[in-house]
């Protein structure tokens, strides 16, 4: 068995369990207002102009409830959405109206509105961003889907935005194996803590 085989497979097993352990979790909405909660309550949040949300789908932790809240907070509120090439465009939210059920049965935003140009975000303008994952280490390691998607658009975040997960305490485990191009968590918020990663420095 190769090196590489041998992550592949660690992986597959972690996500496995993450998964697993995130599927029984109970409370998924008392947990999650608290997690985002605490998210909205970092310095970095009240100095940003700019943030990202994801919206949760499946077992994830649970954003879509406090979205009406950010938007009503000044700020701009940026969610992503997966195109036909399998990359994350950004959408500049105004409105939960703006959004719909599409592909992976994530509310993303209407297809209709998704090309205006006043829509859309560069990555390099986000001050904050909120990451979604399926496991996590107390070091800031990050492992998702293993389609890359996450990966592809926070390389091009600027350095200074700090990279903000949310996840429950089950979905972090001792180590998350890493590869070279993996990119670590500023921090990770949990119901329970609010770990410092290693991040991108």
């Amino acid at each position: 068995m190769t090196f590489d085989t041998a992550i592949r497979e660690r992986k597959d097993a972690l996500r496995k369990q993450a998964h697993a352990n995130r599927n029984a979790q109970e409370n998924k909405d008392d947990l999650s207002r608290r997690i985002v909660g605490a998210f909205m309550s970092l310095p970095e949040y009240a100095t940003a102009e700019t943030v990202m949300f994801y919206i949760d789908v499946r077992s994830e932790v649970r954003t879509r409830n406090d979205l009406e809240l950010a938007l009503q907070s000044g700020k701009t509120i940026v969610v992503p959405w997966c195109n036909p090439d399998g990359e994350l465009e950004l959408f500049r939210l105004a409105s939960m109206e703006e959004l719909e059920i599409g592909m992976y049965r994530i509310l993303e935003p209407r297809e209709v509105l998704r090309q205006l140009p006043e829509k859309q975000v560069n990555v390099e303008s986000l001050d904050l961003i909120m990451v979604p994952g399926v496991a996590f280490d107390r070091r800031g390691a990050r492992m998702g889907h293993g389609k890359g998607y996450y990966d592809k658009l926070l390389e091009h975040a600027r350095l200074d935005t700090p990279l903000v997960a949310l996840a429950f305490e089950c979905q972090l485990f001792e180590e998350i194996p890493v590869a070279g191009h993996d990119i670590f968590m500023d921090r990770i918020i949990t119901e329970d803590h609010v770990y410092p990663g290693r991040g991108r420095g």
